[in-house]
């Protein structure tokens, strides 16, 4: 997705370097190079943050797990998790996961992140298959059906942004929260961590330059919907996404973010 601008070494420190103490620390991994003005980023910087941004892809370092990181998050790309050959630094990306897991530290897979999640809790993710049967693309907004275990979280008639055409298996162990009309395997939380297959983190002019840039990979694509579908639905949903995603966000990172540093 456009031009990658970014070749240092480390991440950005967007708040200040590693040993300012007056903030909770929250490492983000990133695998594109779009500008930091998603859901994401306005919570944790509306909370004082102090915002790590990695992007291993460019050869970025991610950092050590230990109990300075308050939360992580593991955002969406363009790298098939099942071809691991093919993108060798999501090894270090998965170290990471892992660690966050052993650690309790509130993390959050989106799309190509929760299906890192599902990889290292030992679960399949890639292509749909008779394992995990799924039908062609989702790009554009689509309503998600709330699991058993997703009664509490996901409200009915919730829709959300869609840009996808893998998916993943819930995993051993972990709660199946959501599905959607094509993708049964829309959502899944294993203990501190929660898988999200869908973009509620993208804005309106998030979603629109996806529009520009993903738009000839999924447009006339089974599933898929048109633009001008896209858009009437955006217009429709995007402030209760908005309202339900910070409601998410204060729910699983809200508590660590409040504690004394």
């Amino acid at each position: 997705m456009g031009t990658q601008h970014q070749d240092k070494q480390h991440g950005d420190q967007q708040n200040g370097d590693q040993q300012h103490g007056d903030k909770q620390r929250v490492v983000l991994v990133r695998h594109t190079d779009e500008p930091g003005d998603d859901r994401v980023e306005r919570f944790f910087s509306a909370n004082n943050c102090q915002i790590e941004t990695y992007r291993p892809y460019l050869g970025q370092t991610l950092p050590r797990v230990d109990d300075s990181i308050a939360a992580t998050v593991v955002f969406g790309g363009p790298f098939c998790v099942d071809q691991p050959a093919e993108s060798p630094f999501l090894a270090d990306e998965n170290d990471l996961i892992e660690g966050c897991l052993k650690a309790e530290i509130p993390f959050l897979g989106i799309c190509q992140g929760a299906q890192q999640l599902a990889r290292v809790l030992g679960a399949y993710a890639g292509p749909p298959n008779d394992l995990v049967p799924a039908e062609g693309h989702e790009f554009g907004y689509y309503a998600l059906t709330a699991r058993p275990a997703g009664r509490e979280l996901f409200k009915d008639g919730l829709v959300v942004p869609q840009a996808h055409f893998h998916t993943f298996e819930i995993p051993k162990g972990a709660e199946h929260l959501a599905s959607s009309a094509r993708y049964a395997n829309q959502a899944f939380r294993y203990g501190s961590a929660y898988a999200f297959q869908f973009h509620a983190e993208i804005t309106k002019p998030g979603f629109q330059r996806w529009q520009e840039c993903l738009g000839p990979i999924h447009y006339g694509q089974e599933g898929a919907q048109t633009r001008v579908q896209q858009d009437s639905l955006m217009d429709q949903h995007d402030e209760a996404i908005d309202a339900w995603f910070t409601g998410f966000l204060n729910q699983h990172f809200g508590a660590v973010l409040s504690a004394p540093l």
